[in-house]
C-alpha cells in the first residue's frame, strides 16, 4: 500500500483538525506538529517513561531481558522481528532475551512522535525505519557502556560488549546490561547523527535467518488478535450495509427483533448501514438477519460488470491528452515498423479476503475514547476515532492489535473504525466489538482496481523493439481516496512500474520510442490498495506483451529482454540470476514449459521463472517457481523467502480464480463458495536467490507478487502457443490444479 494521505473512507482529511504529521528529525526519531497544548493518553498500555528505559527504543530489565519498542504494524510479514534484529544488532544484546512492545498512537504523539511513522504499507515498514531504529539501538548501547565505564571508573574505549555482557579486559570485570540500565537511563543520549552504524557485512543478528518473535504465540494460541479481544461488560455488534454502493438506508423495524435473546439494541450507523448489538456476536448476527430493512438502491443498481467493461473499452479508444511518459514518436514508428504487434489485456476487481474480517473494539465515554484496532496505520485510526466520536484528539488513543491479514485493506480506509465508534456512542463507557461477517467483508471491500490495457509495438527487420505504446484504461485509487494526488486529470500512481525514474517502480526496458497513457474511467465500486497495488496489473500487461513481442521477433524470451536492459543493470542482474537459478535453456521433462518475467516495484528488483504443464482439458500445474530479488539489503533472509512464497499463493489465486463481478449494482460474490481461492495443494515448490547490492533499501512484501502471474502466463503461452490476455484464467478454460 502506498497511500500516505491521512484520510478515512468517509473523506475525513486529518489536516482539517490540525493533525498534521511532520517529519523533522528529533533525537533518534521524529517530531509531530500538533496545534494541541498536550496529548493525554486515555488508556496507556505502557508507561510513557520508566526507570529501565535506556532510550525510547530499548528497555532493559534487571534480568537482562530487552524490550524493543516499535509502532509499525505486524500482519504476519515479520516487520517487528526484522526491526528488532536491526536494533539488537546495534545494541549488542542477547537475541534470546529480546521481546517487542507497541506504544499506542497517543503515546507516540505525546513523545513528539519519537517512534516515527506508524504507517505499515507499501513495503515500507523496515526500509523507511531502518536508519533511525538502528541509531536508537546504537545510542542505547553507547549509554549502557558509559554507565558501565562510570561504575568501573575506566574509559569506555577499554570496554567491549557481547550478548549484553560488558567486559573490561584489563581487570577481567564483567557486568550485564540489566545491572547498569537504570544508570544508563539517566545519561544524555548521544547525537544520533554522530553515530557510525555497522556495515551489513559485519552483522551478526541482522542479515541472518532467525525465527519470528511471535511464531510460538501464534502456534499455541496465546496471541490475541482484535477479533479475539474480550473485555469486561463488552457487547458485540454485527453490521449490514446497503448492498449497492451509494445506496441509502430508508427504514428498519426494530420491533421484530428486540425480544430476541441477548439483543441490546439496533443502531443506525450512518446513511447506508444498520447494526444490531447483543451480548454475543452470533446473537447479534442472527437478529440482524431477521431485521426487516428497507433500502433505496439508487441509480447505481443499473450498473453491471458488462457496463463497466464497456466503459473501459471506450477508454482504450478515447481521444485526448492522456500521456504520462512520452519519448520519441511511438505511434509513427509503430505504424511504419516492419512488424506490428498488438494486444488488449484485462484484469478484474479482486477482494482482499483477509483471514480476519474487518473488526474493531471501541469504548467511548464523555471525555475519552479508546480503540483497539487491527490497523496498518494507528495514526489514521486515531484521527478516525476522534472524528467519529467527537472527542478531542487529546483525549483519544488507539492500541494497534496484530492483524489477521492486511494487504492494504486496513490502511487509509478506516470505515470499520468509523462504524464501531458510531455504534459505541450509543452505549457510553461500554466496550463494543464490531465484527463484519464474511459476506459483509466480501461485498463491502475496497477492491483492487479494474483495468484494461491496449499494447502496441513495432519491430524492425531484425526483430528489435523500436516502438512501444501502452494505454491503460481503468479505475483510480487516488480518485476515491486521495483526489488531491491527481494532477491535470493524470494519475501517475496507476502506472506504477512504468516510471522513468529509478527508486520505486521503474520500467526496466529502454525503448527508443515509448508512450504510456492512463485513461481514468471510475465506477461506483470503491477501490483501494491491494498487495502490490498497480504493479500487479501493469506487470502482467507489460511482461506478457514483451513475451508476445519476443515470440513475434523469433527470439529467446530472456535474450529479448536482455537486449532492452543495457541501461538497467539492476533489472538485468535479477533477470540473469533467475535464469541461472532455473537453468534457463536446459532440457525440461516432457510437457513442461518455462515462462519468465521481470519487474520493479516498491524499490526492489525482481524476476521469476515458472515451470508449468497444461493438460488437454486445460488443467494447469505449476511445478516450480524460481525467484531473484534485490532489495538492496536483507534483514532476515528466511522472512524474505516466506514473503516470496506467500506472494506466489496470493498471485496464483488472483490470476486463476478470483473475480469480483457486479450485478444490479451489487457484488455477486459473497463468500468462498463462489469466490474460490488457491489451496495449499496448488502451490509449487519455490526456490529463491537473493542478490543484495547494499546500496539502497527496497521493500520485500510486495515486489515479487507482480512477476508471479506473467511468468506463469508466459509458461502457459509456451505450452499452448496461445497467449492469455484476460483474468481470471478459470473463465477461459484454464484450471489451477
Amino acid at each position: 500500500m502506498t497511500n500516505n494521505t491521512l484520510q478515512t473512507a468517509k473523506g475525513f482529511d486529518a489536516s482539517r483538525r490540525s493533525f498534521v504529521l511532520g517529519s523533522t528529525a528529533l533525537g533518534a526519531g521524529f517530531s509531530l506538529g500538533l496545534s494541541l497544548p498536550s496529548v493525554a493518553v486515555a488508556q496507556a498500555a505502557i508507561p510513557l517513561k520508566t526507570s529501565d528505559e535506556v532510550d525510547i527504543w530499548v528497555v532493559v530489565k534487571p534480568d537482562d531481558s530487552c524490550i524493543i519498542r516499535f509502532v509499525r504494524s505486524e500482519m504476519g510479514q515479520g516487520t517487528r522481528t526484522g526491526l528488532a534484529q536491526l536494533v539488537a544488532e546495534e545494541l549488542e544484546c542477547d537475541w534470546a532475551k529480546v521481546s517487542t512492545q507497541s506504544p499506542t498512537a497517543g503515546q507516540n504523539i505525546a513523545r513528539k512522535r519519537a517512534w516515527g511513522a506508524m504507517s505499515t504499507g507499501g513495503s515500507r515498514g523496515v526500509r523507511e525505519s531502518q536508519d533511525y531504529v538502528r541509531r536508537g539501538g546504537a545510542a542505547a548501547r553507547m549509554m549502557l557502556l558509559q554507565a558501565a565505564a562510570d561504575q568501573f571508573k575506566v574509559s569506555v574505549a577499554e570496554l567491549t560488549v557481547s550478548k549484553g555482557v560488558i567486559t573490561h579486559a584489563k581487570t577481567g570485570k564483567k557486568i550485564s546490561y540489566g545491572k547498569v540500565a537504570e544508570a544508563a537511563a539517566k545519561l544524555t543520549p548521544p547525537d544520533p547523527k554522530s553515530i557510525v552504524l555497522k556495515k551489513p557485512q559485519d552483522w551478526k543478528i541482522a542479515g541472518h535467518a532467525v525465527h519470528k518473535l511471535d511464531t510460538a504465540d501464534k502456534t499455541n494460541g496465546k496471541k490475541v488478535f482484535a477479533i479475539d479481544l474480550k473485555l469486561p461488560n463488552m457487547l458485540c455488534a454485527a453490521i449490514k450495509q446497503c448492498p449497492v454502493f451509494g445506496g441509502k438506508l430508508v427504514a428498519f423495524d426494530e420491533s421484530k427483533i428486540k425480544s430476541m435473546r441477548g439483543v441490546k439494541g439496533v443502531v443506525k450507523v450512518n446513511d447506508s448501514a444498520v447494526a444490531v448489538v447483543a451480548d454475543t456476536w452470533w446473537r447479534a448476527k442472527n437478529a440482524l438477519e431477521n431485521l426487516p430493512i428497507d433500502w433505496d438502491l439508487g441509480d447505481n443498481a443499473k450498473v453491471s460488470s458488462s457496463t463497466i467493461s464497456n466503459a473501459l473499452t471506450e477508454g482504450l479508444n478515447a481521444e485526448g491528452d492522456f500521456w504520462q511518459r512520452k519519448e520519441g514518436d511511438a505511434s509513427t514508428v509503430i505504424a511504419g515498423a516492419a512488424k506490428k504487434v498488438e494486444a488488449v489485456y484485462a484484469s478484474t476487481f479482486v477482494a482482499h479476503v483477509t483471514m480476519e474480517p474487518m473488526n474493531c473494539v471501541v469504548k467511548v465515554g464523555k471525555e475519552s475514547a479508546f480503540a483497539w484496532v487491527p490497523t496498518q496505520n494507528a495514526e489514521i485510526s486515531l484521527a478516525a476515532l476522534s472524528e467519529a466520536s467527537g472527542v478531542p484528539l487529546a483525549q483519544c488513543d488507539v492500541q494497534t492489535m496484530d492483524l489477521g491479514g492486511g494487504f492494504g485493506r486496513r490502511g487509509g480506509t478506516q470505515d470499520y473504525v468509523h462504524q464501531a465508534v458510531a455504534i459505541a456512542k450509543n452505549f457510553p463507557d461500554t466496550p463494543i466489538k464490531l465484527v463484519w461477517s464474511r459476506e459483509e467483508d466480501m461485498t463491502h471491500d475496497f477492491y483492487r482496481p479494474i483495468s484494461k490495457a491496449k499494447m502496441s509495438a513495432g519491430l524492425d527487420e531484425k526483430g528489435n523493439l523500436v516502438g512501444l505504446s501502452v494505454r491503460v484504461s481503468g479505475q483510480s485509487i487516488n480518485a476515491f481516496l486521495a483526489p488531491s494526488a491527481i494532477k491535470n486529470n493524470k494519475d501517475t500512481r496507476q502506472l506504477q512500474g512504468f516510471y522513468e525514474e529509478a527508486g520505486d517502480a521503474q520500467l526496466g526496458y529502454t525503448v527508443p520510442n515509448l508512450l504510456t497513457e492512463y485513461v481514468m474511467r471510475n465506477t461506483h465500486v470503491p477501490v483501494g490498495p491491494w498487495r502490490g497495488v498497480n504493479t500487479n496489473q501493469n506487470g502482467m500487461y507489460m511482461e506478457c506483451f514483451i513475451e508476445e513481442c519476443a515470440k513475434a521477433a523469433g527470439k529467446d524470451s530472456v535474450e529479448f529482454r536482455r537486449s532492452l536492459m543495457s541501461k538497467h543493470p539492476k533489472h538485468l542482474a535479477v533477470l540473469d540470476a533467475v535464469a541461472k537459478k532455473s537453468g534457463w535453456g536446459s532440457p525440461l521433462p516432457a510437457g513442461v514449459h518455462r515462462g519468465v518475467a521481470q519487474f520493479m516495484g516498491y524499490g526492489s528488483y525482481s524476476a521469476a521463472v515458472a515451470e508449468v504443464s497444461v493438460s488437454a482439458s486445460g488443467e494447469v500445474k505449476v511445478h516450480r517457481m524460481f525467484f531473484a530479488l534485490n532489495s538492496g539489503h536483507f534483514v532476515n533472509p528466511s522472512i524474505v523467502k516466506a514473503q516470496i512464497e506467500g506472494s506466489v499463493g496470493m498471485a496464483l489465486s488472483s490470476i486463476f480464480n478470483e473475480d469480483i463481478t457486479i450485478e444490479n449494482g451489487q457484488v455477486k460474490e459473497q463468500n468462498f463458495t463462489n469466490y474460490p481461492v488457491a489451496r495449499l495443494k496448488n502451490i509449487p515448490k519455490v526456490e529463491c536467490v537473493l542478490v543484495p547490492t547494499y546500496d539502497f533499501w527496497g521493500g520485500v512484501g510486495e515486489p515479487t507478487i507482480c512477476v508471479v502471474g506473467p511468468a506463469v502466463v508466459n509458461a502457459i503461452f509456451a505450452a499452448t502457443g496461445k497467449p492469455q490476455r484476460e483474468l481470471p484464467l478459470r473463465k477461459h478454460g484454464l484450471t489451477l490444479i
